[in-house]
């Protein structure tokens, strides 16, 4: 598929020393476009929707901000973490607005699995559907987190709308 020159500006936002130190993209060559319609596709493959995966996201980190960066447990088993970092960062994608530094990592403890992610995280999978570049610091496979997650669209609908927010 053919990049826009609205997305080749914003994969040079992504370039390492733009808006982070190591980038979004890690050591992944491809085109946006491609990085996202792979992704997309990985995401379909399974049923499930970007805001389905944020929803879920969002709910394991609602449920850590009481642990205050201690571990808590969340039934039936899972364990949350949620630290913060000093400082924001802004979306590569021009987004108004920073995200928070905070980085929530849950252990499903059954599945004897593990992922961290951060709030832009969140944000650029709700809102963009992407999930970074291979070999970013903060790539995040779809299928890792929806395993992890335990992410079903028939059974889970965390409402985005009534979030009191930090």
């Amino acid at each position: 598929m053919k990049q826009s020159k609205i997305l080749d500006n914003i994969q040079d936002q992504m370039k390492p020393g733009k808006i982070t130190l190591s980038g979004f993209l890690g050591n992944d060559d491809r085109k946006l476009i491609d990085i996202l319609t792979e992704d997309d596709a990985k995401v379909k493959r399974m049923d499930l929707s970007h805001e389905e995966i944020a929803q879920k996201m969002i709910y394991f980190k609602d449920k850590g901000l009481k642990g205050l960066g201690e571990f808590i447990k969340v039934p039936p088993h899972f364990e949350v973490r949620v630290d913060s970092v000093r400082g924001k960062i802004p979306c590569p994608f021009g987004d108004p607005g920073v995200f928070k530094k905070i980085n929530t990592t849950v252990k499903n403890l059954d599945k004897n699995m593990e992922i961290t992610y951060t709030d832009l995280n969140i944000h650029m999978i709700y809102a963009h559907g992407f999930y970074e570049g291979k070999g970013s610091d903060f790539r995040l496979e779809p299928k890792k987190i929806i395993t992890t997650l335990e992410i079903k669209s028939s059974d889970f609908d965390y409402n985005l709308t009534n979030r009191k927010e930090d």
